[in-house]
Parts: C-alpha cells; sequence; structure tokens
C-alpha cells in the first residue's frame, strides 16, 4: 500500500490533448475578441448583438460543417461557392415563394447538393483525379448550369422571392430572443459530434486523413468513406444556400462566393489539419466565430476593405503556423 503513491508519483503527468488544447484557444481567441468589441463599441455585447453576429458566422458554420468532414479525410472541396448559388437560386426558382411547393424543393435542393459532391467523389475516387482540380472543376461546372439556365440571372423565376416558411424558420426566434437559426446549428453541432466521436465512421474518416493505406489495409472501406464525405460536403453546401435564401428572402448571384475561401479559413483556424487526420468540428465552430467577429471588430475600427483581408489572411497562416508546431501524439 505504501508503494502505490510512489509509483503513482512515478508517473509522468497525462498531457493536455493537442485537439482540445486547440479548440479551447480557438474559442478563448473568439471571446477575446468578443471582449475587444465590446471595449470599442458597448453596445456590441448585448444579447440582441451577439445572437446577429452567431447568426452570420453560424452561415460560414453550416458550409464549413461538410467541409471539415472532407479536410479530415485530406481532401478539400472548392466546388462549395456555386453549389451554395445553386441551392438558393433552386429553392427560389422552383418554389416561386409558394410554401406548398417547399415541401419538396428543399429536398430537392438537397438532394443537389448531394449529387454533385456524389460527383466530386466518383471522379476523385474512381478517376483519380486530385480533389483541388476535380471539385474545382466542379465549381466551374455549376457556375456555368446557373448562369445558363437563369439567362446570367436575368430572369423573372431567378428573382423570385423564398417561400415565407423557409424565411421564418431561418429568421425566427424563440422564447428568450434566441435566433431558430441558432438552434439549427446546434442541431448540426450535435450531429457532427455524434459522428466523430461516437461513430465508427468518424474514426475512419480521422483513419482516412492520418494514413489512407493504412485504413485500406486495416479493412476500412475508403473509398465509401471518401464518397459519403463528400455528398455530405456538397449536401451541407446546398443547405447554406437555402438558409440564406430564406435569411435574406432572395437568391442572389455570387451569394456563395465568400463562403469558399471563409469554411475553409474555419476549419484551419479551428486547428484542423489541412493535411487531414487531426481536429474537430467544435474546433470549426470556434474559428467561424473568430471570422466573423474579426471582421465586425475591424469594421469598428473603420479598417479599410483591403487592410481587412490582409489581416484575414494573416490570422490563416499564423493558424496554420500554430497548429502546424503542435505535436501529432498526446
Amino acid at each position: 500500500m505504501a508503494d502505490q503513491p510512489q509509483a503513482a508519483a512515478g508517473r509522468p503527468p497525462r498531457s493536455i490533448d493537442p485537439v482540445r488544447r486547440s479548440i479551447a484557444l480557438t474559442f478563448g481567441a473568439a471571446l477575446l475578441l468578443f471582449l475587444i468589441g465590446g471595449v470599442i463599441q458597448p453596445g456590441f455585447l448585448r444579447p440582441t448583438n451577439v445572437f446577429s453576429v452567431l447568426v452570420v458566422a453560424s452561415f460560414i458554420g453550416f458550409v464549413a460543417a461538410g467541409q471539415s468532414l472532407v479536410i479530415l479525410t485530406g481532401g478539400i472541396d472548392l466546388s462549395v461557392a456555386w453549389v451554395i448559388n445553386a441551392g438558393g437560386v433552386m429553392l427560389t426558382s422552383l418554389a416561386a415563394g409558394s410554401d406548398l411547393s417547399a415541401a419538396w424543393v428543399v429536398p430537392a435542393t438537397l438532394c443537389m447538393g448531394l449529387g454533385v459532391g456524389l460527383a466530386n467523389s466518383l471522379g476523385i475516387v474512381f478517376l483519380e483525379v486530385p480533389p483541388v482540380v476535380m471539385t474545382l472543376g466542379m465549381n466551374g461546372i455549376m457556375q456555368g448550369l446557373v448562369l445558363g439556365l437563369t439567362n446570367g440571372f436575368t430572369s423573372s423565376s431567378a428573382k423570385a422571392y423564398a417561400p415565407r416558411v423557409v424565411s421564418q424558420a431561418v429568421n425566427g426566434v424563440l422564447p428568450g430572443g434566441v435566433p431558430v437559426d441558432l438552434l439549427l446549428w446546434t442541431a448540426v453541432a450535435a450531429a457532427l459530434w455524434v459522428v466523430l466521436s461516437r461513430l465508427t465512421f468518424g474514426r475512419w474518416i480521422y483513419a482516412l486523413g492520418n494514413n489512407p493505406v493504412a485504413a485500406y489495409l486495416a479493412g476500412g472501406h475508403t473509398r465509401r468513406i471518401t464518397v459519403l464525405v463528400y455528398m455530405l460536403a456538397g449536401g451541407f453546401s446546398a443547405f447554406t444556400g437555402i438558409i440564406l435564401a430564406g435569411y435574406a428572402g432572395q437568391a442572389t448571384l455570387g451569394a456563395g462566393d465568400p463562403y469558399l475561401f471563409a469554411s475553409i479559413a474555419a476549419v484551419v483556424i479551428g486547428g484542423t489539419s489541412i493535411l487531414g487526420g487531426r481536429g474537430h468540428y467544435f474546433g470549426t465552430i470556434a474559428g467561424a466565430m473568430i471570422l466573423t467577429v474579426l471582421t465586425d471588430v475591424l469594421t469598428l475600427m473603420s479598417i479599410p476593405e483591403a487592410g481587412r483581408s490582409i489581416l484575414y489572411g494573416l490570422a490563416i497562416l499564423a493558424a496554420l503556423l500554430i497548429y502546424g508546431r503542435q505535436p501529432e501524439d498526446v
């Protein structure tokens, strides 16, 4: 019995999981930015303004959900911008403001996103096209389809309003002033926590990102996993298009363009390795918050657009330098 304390004392102290540490640091940085915003403008920390900032961050969070899964496998999806645009245009043009039509248009729009993700994955898995090339090419294809079907966004159907039921779902407010949109984001976060932390599918995602050959030799269905994550990425992009159209009331040409860069930046700033195999969606949530609050704080400081873009890029480079130097193992 007397030897047990000595044995315990001789054990090396347990180190903190690098992924959890990076998530904690990212959330800490987001909180710090909120506090800085409160110092610059006292009303910045009012609950209504905080909720508004989080709603804007959720748009990044939705598209970055699929991007997180793809990057965790060691890939990347550069087609998200025009899948988002296509999702918004498809919702407004097919539903034409009708709540009854929304019942089938919303699922059809989500299926469109899943189909684009399927096409991306088949090119990557079976044709062995690099993900950057495949998804960038698909982004161009989607751009051409959207512009062609809407006549350069001049057709009346493309300018139709989003169904009221969708707009109310996105812009609705729960008792206590909590936006419904944040409830949707919480549901997405909970679902991805289950996938990445509790399901075998999530473990294979990490295994594929760490070492594709080892994952295959260990019995992992690497092709099936790749197909599923790219389909999910396309589905989340289309879902983001629906959310953006519902939030604004209409689809706008180029609405998805800012989210290509932002979705990747949120994942990287959140501590996910750009090479795959390490990270978590919780970090991406914090990364989305940082990007949104940082933009607001820089705007409050009257920094011009050029300066904001430079600082935006520096933030991503800093995150890459910080997380790239962290040890892989605990």
